[in-house]
């Protein structure tokens, strides 16, 4: 004999449901986060503590991460390190070698320092600027370069000169010293970043000095990121 047990909801339950599962893999919750894409599925946990990514991939399949991300991975996955040589990479501090992952498999991976993991979905649209140590791994549909954003920014923003650069259309994950919050502004709202906490961004920006002056911003320790337009940013609670 057999039972099975069934459970009914309310329509209002239901939303409530589904609204909370929307939350739960937004960028910047606690909760697990988990997707596929094509080829495999992912899945981030531990993020109340120190976040792991696992993905599962299926045979042929290939994921791109940093060097040295890998935690443990499943004996028929196919490891390979790609370096990428160019005077371009040198000068800049860019990524010159990368790890490529090929399944069927899984794979965890992992930040270099404690903190939050976030899954960015790249629409073949919009172009993201990544600090260079938030990068994690990436979809080999995503493309990475390194771009120059200027001494000025670098110098108050608490970021390299160069960052990356990421287009295409496929998923990136995105890693930080600590939570991430996600800002998504109105056309013509303008929000202000204190410096060092840009995780990724998607729009131009000015930089200016906290507290009105330069005594001032030097006693607060604050430079201020302004943007311009329309942007989504992901912001870390701990980049110092």
């Amino acid at each position: 004999m057999s039972y099975q047990t069934q459970q009914a909801y309310h329509p209002q339950q239901q939303q409530q449901q589904q609204q909370q599962q929307q939350q739960n893999n937004m960028p910047g919750s606690s909760s697990a986060d988990s997707g596929s894409f094509h080829g495999g599925t992912y899945s981030i946990n531990h993020r109340d503590t120190n976040a792991i990514l696992n993905i599962n991939l299926q045979p042929g399949a290939v994921v791109n991460s940093k060097s040295g991300a890998m935690i443990h991975m499943a004996g028929t996955v196919q490891l390979t390190g790609n370096v990428k040589f160019s005077m371009k990479k040198l000068f800049t501090g860019g990524q010159m070698s990368e790890s490529t992952y090929a399944g069927p498999g899984t794979v965890a991976l992992g930040p270099t320092l404690m903190g939050d993991i976030i899954t960015l979905h790249v629409d073949g649209r919009t172009q993201w600027t990544v600090g260079k140590d938030a990068y994690l791994a990436r979809t080999p549909q995503v493309v990475m370069d390194t771009k120059a954003q200027g001494i000025s920014k670098s110098l108050f923003s608490g970021e390299d000169i160069f960052v990356y650069r990421l287009a295409g259309q496929g998923l990136l994950w995105l890693t930080s010293f600590g939570a991430v919050d996600r800002l998504e502004l109105r056309p013509g709202e303008q929000h202000i970043v204190d410096n060092g906490h840009l995780v990724a961004w998607s729009c131009d920006y000015k930089i200016e000095k906290a507290g009105g002056g330069s005594m001032s911003s030097l006693k607060t320790g604050e430079g201020l990121t302004r943007n311009m337009d329309e942007f989504t940013s992901h912001i870390s609670s701990h980049m110092e």
